[in-house]
This record gives structure tokens, sequence and C-alpha cells, in this order.
């Protein structure tokens, strides 16, 4: 496919090789803004903002992915194989199952159990396990220790629903199962990664809990998270070393 891409205007040289991928377009110009050095806004697509800048001295693209796996399938797919990007990390929010778990808390998904229907165009005879690249995983565990923060990580489940009817969400059995919290999007990035050959990790901040009246404001989803948010800048530049 040539480049620019439908759904991308940026050059190619234009995109780093690490890209981080908020859903929120105002939180990838926040993030640009607020860490960057001199970030260039390289693709406004349908309002889909892209920054690539610096982050101690390495290139980084910081680029929203939309909501759910349809969106951040078409934008990583196109970043992976026809803009040659490396690595895609997942800087979102999520909603916590397990107990343990407390608003501002940070994840990792190891694995991502989803009920999209996704991995049926790879055609595959069974049921395909999307899970992280371990590289990029281990690199951010180790720079969460860095920053004083115990990053719980485990299995996410990447949902197709954010409202289902009364009873008919199935949180339970998941939770059942061990599935620390629910997001939308990791499983289709993981899957992506796969088939390309890349790697990928979802990190998120825990914005509310599924058991518990308990949520963070859109306001507070989009400007609070800086703690996530240097810890996938320095895995980014960790990553190009």
């Amino acid at each position: 496919m040539p480049i620019p891409t439908p759904h991308i205007s940026a050059k190619k040289e234009e995109i780093a090789k690490t890209v981080l991928m908020p859903g929120d377009p105002l939180r990838a110009k926040f993030i640009a803004e607020t860490f960057l050095e001199n970030p260039v806004l390289v693709n406004n697509v349908r309002g889909v903002q892209g920054h690539t800048g610096t982050w101690k001295g390495v290139p980084v693209t910081v680029m929203a992915s939309g909501m759910g796996i349809p969106a951040i399938g078409i934008y990583s797919w196109e970043l992976f194989n026809f803009y040659d990007v490396d690595n895609i990390i997942r800087i979102g929010s999520a909603g916590a199952l397990r107990d343990d778990l407390q608003l501002m808390d940070i994840v990792a998904g190891q694995g991502a159990c989803t009920d999209s229907n996704y991995a049926h165009q790879f055609e595959l005879n069974g049921t395909f396990a999307p899970i992280a690249d371990y590289t990029l995983l281990s690199t951010a565990v180790e720079i969460a220790k860095e920053h004083g923060v115990d990053m719980k990580v485990g299995n996410i489940l990447s949902g197709d629903n954010f409202y289902s009817p009364a009873g008919c969400d199935g949180n339970d059995k998941w939770r059942d199962m061990g599935v620390m919290a629910v997001e939308m999007e990791a499983a289709g990035l993981y899957m992506n990664a796969a088939r390309a050959g890349k790697r990928a990790l979802c990190i998120c901040t825990i914005s509310d809990h599924i058991y518990r009246d308990e949520a963070l404001s859109s306001e507070e989803r989009q400007l609070s998270f800086t703690q996530m948010m240097e810890i996938a800048l320095d895995t980014a530049a960790k990553m190009a070393k």
C-alpha cells in the first residue's frame, strides 16, 4: 500500500520505530506537549492525532488508536506493515475486576483474552492466545520498578462491548478465571503484532472498578496518567539501545 495510507497522512520517516498509542487523541496531544522534545503533528486524519518528537534523545511517536479492536486494528496494521514500526505500546485505561486493584494502579497485559471475533480473519484451526512481547513486557516491568511502581502483570480482557444488558456482560466468569481488568484494544493489537512479526504491549491505568462505585472523571483520565506515560516512554527509550 502506498504511503500516506487511507488513515495516516505522515511520511514514512515521520513515524518513529516505537509508537505509544493512547485511545484518546487529546491524550496523545497531552503526552506530546508534556513530555516530548520538539513534537511535530504528523497525522490528524479524522482527528486521530499523531505526534513525533524525542524522549531522552530517542525518537518516539505518540498516536491515538481510537476506541475498540476495529480501530486499533486499522492503525496498528498500517504502522506495523506500511510504516515499519517495530514496537507499539498501548497506554490506556481499564476497569478493575480483581478486588486488590485500586484506582490509579498500573497493570500490564501479559495476555489479552477477548470476546471479539477479530482472529477469524487469520483462518486459524483453533483458538489463538494473544500475548504481549516478552522483551517489551520485561523491560516495562523493570522500568516500573525504577519508578517505584509495583506494576501488576497478568491476563486482561479486551471486550467488544462497553455497554451490555443487565446480567449479560460475563464479568463474573472472566473474574473467576483470574482476569485482572477489562479494556477494549489489546487483543487486536497483540494479534496484529504477531502476524507482522513485531512487538506489542498494553499498559493500563485503572480508571474505575467494575464491582465498586469508584471511577475517575474523563478529565482525570485524560490528564492524570503521567506515571504510566513515563514508564512507557522510558521503555521506548530503552528499546532503542
